[in-house]
């Protein structure tokens, strides 16, 4: 996925006029302010309702579901062979400004700190997963390089503390 099929969403969601937080690889380069490295796809985080207008806008424009073995009405990913791959993640507001993504199953609360990230990539401000969240979110699961990469470069660019199963990884 490149900045300009990143940029072809971006488009999307404002003219739908939905709240969008990019998560994952994308969300962690906007923090950083540049692509640090290449992505297979665009994670996001939305609020149900956003989410329902967004796949029903996506599907109306040729994109279709895709297999995971981790899918879940609030986890899931729409592809499509041009634009490429959107995996939601899909969460309910909370009225502190946080929210919680998988209510009544895991409870992964994100505080309103958490959803106040923001960034820029190609030029572009967008509104992302703060570094302290992304550092959080990487953890419970066997990391890939790219996890790693992007723990590595949170920690240079702002000092976070990295949890002791990154540090393990990355012989740090």
């Amino acid at each position: 996925m490149t900045v300009e099929d990143l940029h072809w969403f971006l488009n999307l969601f404002e003219e739908l006029e939905v709240k969008v937080w990019l998560d994952g690889g994308w969300g962690v380069d906007a923090l950083i302010g540049e692509q640090t490295r290449s992505h297979a796809d665009l994670d996001i985080m939305i609020p149900v309702e956003d989410s329902l207008r967004l796949n029903e806008a996506l599907r109306e424009r040729d994109f279709e579901d895709v297999w995971t073995d981790d899918r879940v009405d609030e986890n899931f990913v729409l592809g499509h062979p041009v634009h490429g791959q959107i995996d939601f993640h899909v969460f309910e507001p909370t009225n502190d400004g946080g929210g919680i993504y998988r209510p009544d199953v895991v409870d992964w609360k994100m505080t309103a700190e958490e959803l106040a990230g923001s960034g820029a990539i190609g030029g572009r401000s967008v509104r992302c997963l703060s570094a302290e969240y992304q550092v959080r979110s990487h953890s419970g699961y066997v990391l890939k390089s790219s996890d790693l990469h992007d723990m590595k470069a949170l920690h240079a660019k702002f000092g976070v503390k990295l949890l002791d199963e990154h540090l393990k990884a990355l012989d740090l």
